[in-house]
Formats: structure tokens, C-alpha cells, sequence
């Protein structure tokens, strides 16, 4: 029997003891485990969770969705705040995360080309050899507040190609450059020389298109740059063709009033809330921060641009049913609001260009036929709303389709992982309008 010395002791003991510790000691570990655990869910959940509207349809995957665009901002703003990388430039993530390479397949024909120094991305159906029958064509813009997105995103390579074969038409799908790179008017300007290069008859010829048959559209504000160059083309001696139809998708139509009732209803809702789109403006116009600081208190106008006031008065043009509980009051109009000078910010809000709700009646009376798309869940609601009011008013034929469950960017979120079937039902009614009307 061997012989136990102080050490053998000692070790002994000190491991028993260490034992009846960690026994003791593993419940609280396993306690505050499973309360990080449990913080760390209540948090995720907090932050996911937005308070959606009951009739919007998919809630928990538009709360998801909205979840990753949020944490995008934030980091943008960190990242600007930071000097790092500015706003825009890390929510171009987007654009990229989601961009493909338009390619030819078994029925469309892609080309990449250039329409008069201008990048676009042209869809044509497959025809049999000898087919010359004349084709529709739909010249797309697309949306992203005139400083994000791309033709080149698969949402805008998918909705092309459901065009071409829907309709038997060639699509113009645009790239036109960006802001804040490019301020207003490039993007307008990039716009403007595709459609004048287009509506030659020469260029018809060669794609096959009917030059009766010619729309253009775009969303959000894609929407804006095709209402824009709808009114500017009929306003050119120099042009001898016209477009038959403009289709104009949750548009953004007017910078001087930032606080209608769809602005102060929806300020906090996906995908678009009040201080991304104020933001969008501010950055179309200027990098000078200042100008978004007063866009966000609703005192950016000057007298240049007050005087058009009267026709963004929502409560002249926004029928009762959409006013809420909200009541009119005018912007107020600051001397010094953003650099008012002949090239400030202040004056390029008022150019129809880049606010085509400011023009007079006259000026919209012999406008094409119009198609637009608004959200009740959007900020823009209101300039849709309103720009098809004044759009009937002044002779126009109008096709208002409201969606009392849309958000803003519906019409986009049709691909996996985010595919709404509010998206697939929005693409099937403004393919189906194009159909009746183009």
C-alpha cells in the first residue's frame, strides 16, 4: 500500500474543490447564457419589428426586407459621419448586390449601345426571319431616388423582358448617370438626348418600331424623369414625333412641399421614409448639406420657388378621401433658403424639369395619354395623386390606379428573396394597361 505525502493531499483536494465550484458555478453560467441569449432575441426582434399597417399584405417579410435597408442607412450615416465613405456611395450596395449582366436568351435580344453618348440596355424579341411587322416600344427609366439603381438590376431585367414578350415590343432600358456625382439636370439632360436620338424615324426603322406605338415609363424617380421629358418634348419645335403614352409608377413629381399628408402619414414607413427621400432631393440638387438640413424643416423654399406653391396646394388638387386629418399649410419662405441665387438649389427645385407638377395648366393640356401608379403606404402618394388630378383637369386622359395596400418599390420586389405578390400583381396590371393603350 503506498504512501499518500502532503502533496497527493494537497492536488487532491484542490481538484475536488475546483470540481464542487464549477458545480456550483454552472447553473449561473448557464443562466447567463441563456439571458444573452434571450437579450440578444428581444433586441434582433425590437429592431426588426416596425409598426406595419395591418392592410399591407407579407408584413413580417416587408419588416425583414426593411430591416436590411435600415441597417444599410445606418451604416451609410457611420460611415459619412466618419469620413470614411459617404452616404450614397455605400448605398450603392444595393445597385450592386443586385445587378446582373443582360444577356440574350431563347426569345429577347439584348444589346448594350450607346443612343447618343448615352449608356442604354435594348430588348427586342426573337423574330422569325422576314417578320416586318412594326413593334411597340417602351422606353424605361429607372428609379432610386436619381442617385441609386441601375438598368442593370435584375428587377429591371426581369419587368424588360416580361415587356418584350407581353407586349411584342422593344424596351429602351436607360442608363443614365447619377447624382450626387452628376446633379441635376445630368440625369434629366442623360434622359432627354436617349428619347430625342430614339424618336428619329430613322433609328424606328432600324428596331422595327411603329413610331405611333411609343411609351415612356419609369418608377419612383424614374417616374419623374419620364413625366419630365413627356411635357419638355411637346414644348420642342424642333421634334416631330411625340410619344403616345407615358406610364408614370409611384412618381416623385414635386420638391416644394415635403410635408403633405402622404409625407406626414408615412414618414417612418418602408421602404422609402421621409429622410431618405428628403435626402434623395437635397443630393439630386446639391452636396451641401445645409440644403437637406432645411428640406427636413419644410423651410427651403424661396420667393422663386414659393410663387409655384399653387400648384402643389394638396388642398386644391388632393381629392378629400386622402387629405386625413391633416390640414393645408403652406411652406414657409425663407430669403436665404438654401443659396436662393440664380444657381442655388432653391431655383433648380422650381424647374419643371426636375418638378414637373409646377407647370401651368397649359402646359400639361396637350400631354399623351397617362397611366399612374400611386401606393397609400408611400410619402409620394400625394404627387401621384395630385398630378393626375391636374392631368384631368386639363383634358388629359388619365388612368389612376391606386393600390390601398401598396408600398413604395412594390413594383421592384419581385425577385427572390424579396418577391411580393403585390409586386407580381402590380407588373401584371401595368403590362396589361400597355396593352390596351400603347
Amino acid at each position: 500500500m503506498g504512501v499518500k505525502t502532503r502533496g497527493s493531499y494537497d492536488t487532491t483536494a484542490c481538484c475536488a474543490e475546483a470540481v464542487i465550484v464549477m458545480m456550483r458555478t454552472l447553473p449561473k453560467m448557464r443562466l447567463k447564457g441563456i439571458f444573452l441569449l434571450l437579450s440578444l432575441g428581444a433586441f434582433t426582434a425590437y429592431y426588426v419589428y416596425q409598426p406595419i399597417p395591418d392592410k399591407i399584405e407579407e408584413r413580417w417579410k416587408l419588416m425583414l426586407t426593411d430591416c436590411f435597408f435600415r441597417s444599410l442607412s445606418h451604416l451609410a450615416d457611420f460611415s459619412e459621419l466618419v469620413g470614411m465613405k459617404d452616404y450614397m456611395g455605400v448605398m450603392m450596395f444595393i445597385t450592386f448586390a443586385e445587378r446582373v449582366v443582360p444577356v440574350s436568351d431563347q426569345h429577347v435580344h439584348v444589346t448594350e449601345e450607346l443612343f447618343d453618348g448615352v449608356e442604354v440596355v435594348v430588348y427586342q424579341p426573337k423574330l422569325q426571319d422576314g417578320n416586318t411587322e412594326l413593334r411597340r416600344a417602351v422606353i424605361y427609366l429607372h428609379g432610386g431616388g436619381w442617385c441609386l439603381g441601375s438598368s442593370r438590376m435584375g428587377p429591371y431585367d426581369l419587368l424588360a423582358r416580361q415587356m418584350v414578350m407581353d407586349l411584342n415590343s422593344v424596351v429602351v432600358s436607360v442608363e443614365y448617370r447619377l447624382a450626387p456625382e452628376h446633379h441635376f439636370p445630368v440625369p434629366y439632360e442623360d434622359v432627354y438626348r436617349v428619347v430625342k436620338h430614339f424618336l428619329q424615324r430613322v433609328v424606328l426603322a432600324q428596331y422595327t418600331v411603329d413610331p405611333g406605338r411609343i411609351a415612356v415609363s419609369g418608377d419612383s424617380a424614374g417616374g419623374n424623369l419620364a413625366a419630365a421629358v413627356s411635357q419638355q418634348l411637346q414644348q420642342d419645335p424642333e421634334q416631330q414625333l411625340q410619344l403616345k403614352v407615358q406610364a408614370l409608377l409611384y412618381p416623385v413629381l414635386q420638391a416644394l412641399d415635403l410635408n403633405t399628408p402622404s409625407y406626414q402619414q408615412n414618414q417612418n414607413m418602408p421602404i422609402l421614409p421621409r429622410t431618405l427621400m428628403v435626402r434623395f432631393w437635397s443630393e439630386y440638387f446639391t452636396s451641401d448639406k445645409t440644403f437637406f438640413r432645411d428640406m427636413m424643416a419644410n423651410t427651403h423654399n424661396s420667393p422663386e420657388s414659393a410663387a409655384l406653391l399653387k400648384f402643389a396646394n394638396w388642398s386644391a388638387f388632393l381629392p378629400e378621401s386622402y387629405r386625413g386629418k391633416y390640414n393645408y399649410s403652406a411652406p414657409v419662405v425663407a430669403l436665404s433658403a438654401g443659396g436662393a441665387g440664380s444657381d442655388g438649389p432653391s431655383r433648380s427645385i422650381a424647374d419643371p424639369r426636375a418638378s414637373p407638377l409646377l407647370v401651368p395648366d397649359a402646359a400639361l393640356r396637350s400631354l399623351p395619354k397617362a397611366y399612374v401608379l400611386t401606393c397609400e403606404y408611400d410619402v409620394l402618394r400625394d404627387d401621384g395623386v395630385m398630378y393626375a388630378t391636374r392631368l384631368r383637369h386639363a383634358g388629359v386622359e388619365v388612368t389612376h390606379e391606386h393600390y390601398a395596400s401598396g408600398f413604395h418599390g412594390a413594383l421592384m420586389f419581385t425577385v427572390w428573396p424579396t418577391d411580393f405578390l403585390i409586386g407580381r400583381t402590380m407588373t401584371e396590371n401595368f403590362i396589361k394597361w400597355l396593352q390596351h393603350n400603347l
